[in-house]
């Protein structure tokens, strides 16, 4: 496994190597080390560090607090605040870059090292969650999507066929995906949902349910029964018409 790399921000040149003794200590990489925000930036482009420990009150043109929001805007590196000013002015724009953490000076090795290690994590987590978010979407936008969705079950994407749905039923703020055997529950809405399934196969028979269409075994207004399933699904009034509109009644 490669080593953590680390960008030291910090324009006291004695702090600053005092740093990076500690990080060596720890099992860290340095990347690189900058007295300003300018240099920074550069350093963060070029060498790719995993993350960059910015000092905020740093001297010239460029405060760290401006640096950490370019660095994050072009590279998507997490930023941690090192800094010995704790004031709620100085709190108030650093928290505007969302930074993964926050150490007031003097600190101990056992803070960087466990800051730096929580700020990976939740990096880490938050790559994934943004990964899983552009599949979805790539799904969504590309063809055929109506053959198939996406579920999240037990921390993992699960493709399902839309020809195993049965029925989808709207819980409050989730909406719950049924198949013959199996339940998936995602926060999602019915009208989101809805309009991944497509109008081909599915139909919305009432506010907090849809079927498909091809697994209704039989209709006694106000209710419709499913096969296999046998569960019996609620007709609403204002979704009759298109019920009718969709089977192909003879």
């Amino acid at each position: 496994m490669s080593k953590i790399k680390v960008l030291v921000v910090e324009d006291e040149s004695i702090v600053s190597k005092d740093i990076q003794h500690s990080l060596k200590r720890l099992g860290y990489v340095i990347s690189g080390a900058s007295a300003t925000g300018e240099k920074a930036i550069q350093l963060a482009a070029e060498e790719r560090p995993n993350i960059v420990l910015m000092d905020i009150m740093l001297k010239g043109d460029m405060n760290g607090i401006e640096a950490a929001e370019i660095i994050k805007r072009e590279n998507n590196i997490p930023v941690i605040f090192l800094t010995a000013y704790a004031d709620e002015a100085t709190l108030a724009k650093a928290k505007i870059t969302e930074p993964y953490g926050y150490i007031i000076k003097p600190f101990k090795e056992i803070d960087l090292h466990t800051s730096i290690e929580m700020a990976l994590y939740k990096h880490s987590k938050e790559k994934e969650v943004e990964k899983e978010r552009d599949l979805l979407y790539s799904i969504v936008e590309g063809k055929d999507t109506q053959d198939f969705i996406f579920v999240k079950a037990n921390s993992k994407l699960v493709k399902l066929n839309t020809k195993d749905i049965f029925f989808v039923e709207a819980l409050k703020d989730y909406v719950v995906i049924n198949t013959l055997d199996k339940r998936y529950t995602i926060h999602s809405t019915m009208k989101d949902i809805d309009k991944k399934l497509g109008d081909a196969d599915f139909v919305r028979v009432h506010r907090s349910f849809i079927v498909r269409l091809d697994k209704i075994s039989s209709i006694e207004y106000p209710n419709l029964q499913l096969e296999k399933d046998k569960k019996i699904i609620p007709i609403g009034g204002s979704y009759k018409e298109q019920l009718v509109k969709k089977i192909n009644l003879v």
